[in-house]
């Protein structure tokens, strides 16, 4: 066996967002005989010590680095992420980018493997919508499209259809994976403690003509959701691959915003609210609140379009903003207070099924069924552990 290379050592601990302290601790490598586990850490990756397999392994997971990546010879190039449409806070911090670097990592891997799979059955059909409408820059047309591709249909959206059909962001994510595209809610790397900031990361659109797919970060509220999916179909349309975040401060993320702003909430509607124009805070807040309940649709949304027709001005349009923000926070907050004082609820695979998406989990069924998936191939692209695999597909859609 190779020796492990001391450069790679030190270059996956970095791009894991981790200084020599965080890791030593994260890992266990305490002191012994005198010397500091951080002092031991730097030993390893300067070649001094070579590390025990065991310890070896701990790296791995903590840096979320296949085992083999530290026998290479040198240090991977980093893997594409698409543009980068983001408008980043003054507060972003090498570790945060290191979150969000290993979630499109992790992504891309698993929709490659879900493109590999489409391939060697002979069902990888192009997807003619993906990036037909690069160059356009009409919203307004791009809206029609996407609308007319989904079959979406806007009253089903905020009322249902009376036929039990779902409200909301479950309507519209049914027609998207109708469609052919994998919508995924992510909001962390497994754990509680590696939540990405709705500030850092909102969004991640993968426009492969054969097997698209968009990321949702779940830490933004439900009724943000809707708004956000759309935004990144409009990026898939014009062929963007990317991630989303942060403030529309950019041509190509106003123009995303406006095409879901149109979906979701007709300009002729909203211009209808033209009263508004020098009202008080409290009103207009008031009237945003009534016209997201009623239409599905986040508080925020609904500000910014009254900003975008010109009825509230750019202070309003912050103030209101900044005030729905922190009514959503206490919310939430609240929310985990109630969650950790509650027994049961959702079932882990109901909720890792609703994470997933009905279309990723059909395919890995399917695929498992046919013998072109193994378990552990199958846990790969659902990150789920094998053993899960089976219970988590037979589950109920």
């Amino acid at each position: 066996m190779p020796k492990v290379n001391p450069e790679i050592l030190r270059w996956a601990r970095e791009t894991a967002g981790l200084n020599v302290e965080e890791a030593a601790e994260k890992i266990g490598l305490n002191a012994a005989r005198g010397v500091a586990g951080s002092d031991r850490l730097t030993m390893l990756e300067a070649g001094e010590v070579e590390p025990s397999r065991p310890l070896l392994l701990k790296m791995a997971a903590l840096y979320r680095r296949p085992i083999l990546t530290f026998y290479l010879a040198n240090p991977p190039a980093v893997a594409a992420r698409g543009e980068d449409f983001r408008t980043l806070p003054a507060d972003f911090a090498q570790r945060d980018a290191a979150l969000v670097d290993t979630l499109l990592r992790e992504v891309r891997a698993r929709q490659d493997m879900v493109r590999a799979v489409l391939e060697a059955e002979e069902e990888a059909d192009r997807l003619g919508f993906v990036g037909s409408l690069q160059g356009q820059r009409d919203p307004e047309a791009i809206a029609a499209a996407i609308r007319r591709s989904l079959d979406f249909d806007l009253q089903i959206f905020c009322h249902g259809s009376g036929r039990g059909t779902p409200r909301g962001f479950a309507y519209l994510r049914d027609r998207v994976e109708a469609a052919g595209i994998f919508v995924l809610l992510i909001g962390n790397l497994s754990s509680h403690h590696s939540a990405l900031n709705v500030e850092l990361f909102r969004g991640f659109a993968l426009a492969d003509p054969v097997a698209p797919f968009v990321v949702i970060n779940d830490q933004d509220s439900e009724q943000a959701w809707s708004f956000t999916l759309l935004h990144e179909l409009a990026h898939i349309w014009l062929g963007q691959t990317g991630v989303s975040g942060g403030g529309p401060s950019n041509a190509v993320e106003t123009l995303c915003n406006d095409v879901a702003g149109s979906i979701l909430l007709p300009t002729a509607e909203i211009a209808a609210e033209d009263n508004l124009a020098g009202a008080a805070q409290e009103r207009i807040a008031a009237r945003i609140s009534a016209i997201a309940e009623s239409r599905q649709v986040s508080h925020s949304m609904v500000a910014y379009k009254l900003y975008r027709e010109g009825i509230i001005d750019q202070r309003m349009w912050s103030s209101v903003t900044a005030l729905f923000r922190q009514r959503w926070l206490r919310s939430k907050a609240a929310q985990r207070d109630r969650a950790r004082e509650s027994e049961g609820g959702p079932s882990y695979y109901i909720v890792r099924r609703h994470k997933l998406g009905n279309r990723l989990v059909e395919l890995a069924k399917r695929m498992l069924a046919d013998g072109a998936l193994s378990p552990s191939k199958a846990a790969t692209i659902l990150g789920v552990k094998p053993s899960n695999v089976y219970p988590l597909t037979n589950s109920a859609a």
